[in-house]
């Protein structure tokens, strides 16, 4: 539990050190980013610019003026409704804002303005577009994963460290590896899958997402990832198949879960799994 001994050690500092307005400020900006990336959430899978038209109610498709598009704030004093139709928001909306602010306020609690701030900060919201998005249409757009991809491998070499490496070029060729194991696993098992139940068991998608995590975590953990997976997995899919008769279930959401674990203990995985004190 050194990770999260770690942890509540630098939110004791950060908390001498700093006022609560910086960590105000760091969470609404982590805030905003989650409101971009609800934008992407909703859009990506549609075909649609993330960057044009502004942002506008689905229902309605009535422009959303400055102040009642407030990260968190003007979902509750709206009331949950749109301004001009009065439809519903989604909670998904709240829930995406509340999760990217929590998540840049931990990042920089524990890291400050690093290399590893940005890097986890853009590889969880990657993560974070493809849960929701997979977990809704059941597919994991490429313009998330191929694209992380390339800025996982180009992080790993302008930033070694985050691979634990001084090397660029062997951070770059652990990035490499674990982009190939991650993809080249999923793959695997998606062609035993095909082969043993006779449908699709793994899509493309997946593929290509795994190997974005892979471009990421290297090739040590990207192998715990593939594990760590299926484990949490399991036990929905059982209740689906008992309680809906679902045959397939979305994949995506797992596996960002389980890259969420493995950067916070994967190294502790690794030394239960090989005994190592």
């Amino acid at each position: 539990m050194t990770g999260i001994t770690a942890y509540l050690n630098n939110i004791g500092l950060f908390l001498e050190s700093c006022t609560w307005a910086t960590g105000a400020v760091v969470f609404f900006l982590g805030s905003c980013i989650g409101s971009f990336l609800n934008v992407c959430i909703y859009r990506l899978p549609r075909g649609i610019s993330v960057v044009r038209p502004g942002s506008y109610c689905p229902h309605c498709k009535t422009p959303i003026v400055w102040y009642d598009n407030i990260p968190l704030v003007s979902y509750v004093l709206l009331w949950k409704r749109c301004r001009s139709c009065r439809r519903k928001i989604s909670f998904r909306y709240y829930l995406v804002e509340l999760l990217a602010g929590s998540i840049f306020l931990s990042l920089f609690v524990y890291y400050g303005l690093s290399s590893f701030f940005f890097f986890y900060g853009y590889f969880i919201s990657a993560l974070l577009v493809v849960a929701f998005v997979d977990f809704e249409h059941q597919v994991i757009p490429d313009e998330v994963s191929l694209t992380g991809i390339l800025f996982g491998l180009l992080f790993c070499f302008v930033f070694p460290g985050v691979l634990d490496e001084v090397n660029p070029r062997l951070a770059l060729a652990d990035s490499t590896l674990g982009v190939l194991a991650g993809g080249a696993m999923i793959y695997a098992t998606g062609t035993i899958g095909r082969f043993v139940f006779r449908r699709e068991a793994m899509g493309g998608g997946d593929i290509k997402l795994m190997a974005m995590i892979g471009a990421f975590l290297g090739l040590r953990l990207v192998i715990i990832t593939y594990f760590v997976a299926p484990i949490l997995a399991a036990p929905i899919g059982i209740i689906l198949k008992l309680t809906k008769k679902a045959d397939v279930i979305p994949y995506g959401p797992f596996l960002a879960l389980a890259s969420l674990i493995v950067i916070l203990f994967g190294n502790q995985i690794i030394q239960l799994v090989l005994g190592i004190h």
